[in-house]
């Protein structure tokens, strides 16, 4: 997990993870989810986004909705919310196992294709929570800033 942040693997009986649901279900339409949710923050508050941090959100944003759809069965949910000078994204997927680092380098010395997802996340985001949802799956929260 990720040893930087406060990362939590708990259990969320309120949660419900809606399949077949309206929402964006490919990286592409979250990061417009992203996108809007950021210039209307910046909007109401009369703040410019740093282009930066706004980058690092959609990048976390593309990680997370990727990682679901190749590890854990597809995007079963998405939300994202305005938190004080960021975002909380939420994307979640129908595994229950918990995300990993992955060593770049196989056992025998080989490069490993793909494998950094997980750290780009923890690296760029403020605080990254993974909750177990009781219908099965699980959420993963990351909070973003925008400053």
């Amino acid at each position: 997990m990720c040893e930087q942040h406060r990362t939590e693997l708990t259990s969320d009986s309120s949660a419900v993870a809606r399949c077949g649901w309206p929402g964006p279900c490919k990286p592409a339409d979250a990061r417009k989810a992203v996108e809007q949710a950021a210039a209307e923050r910046c909007r109401a508050t009369r703040t410019p986004c740093d282009p930066d941090a706004l980058s690092d959100a959609l990048l976390v944003t593309s990680e997370l909705t990727t990682n679901a759809i190749l590890h854990g069965g597809g995007v079963t949910d998405f939300h994202v919310d305005v938190v004080g000078p960021g975002l909380r994204v939420c994307v979640s997927d129908g595994s229950d196992r918990p995300p990993v680092a992955v060593a770049p380098l196989d056992p025998q010395g080989r490069r490993r294709a793909g494998g950094r997802g997980w750290p780009i996340v923890c690296r760029l985001a403020r605080d990254v929570r993974v909750t177990d949802l009781p219908t099965g799956g699980k959420r993963i929260t990351a909070l973003l800033p925008l400053s």
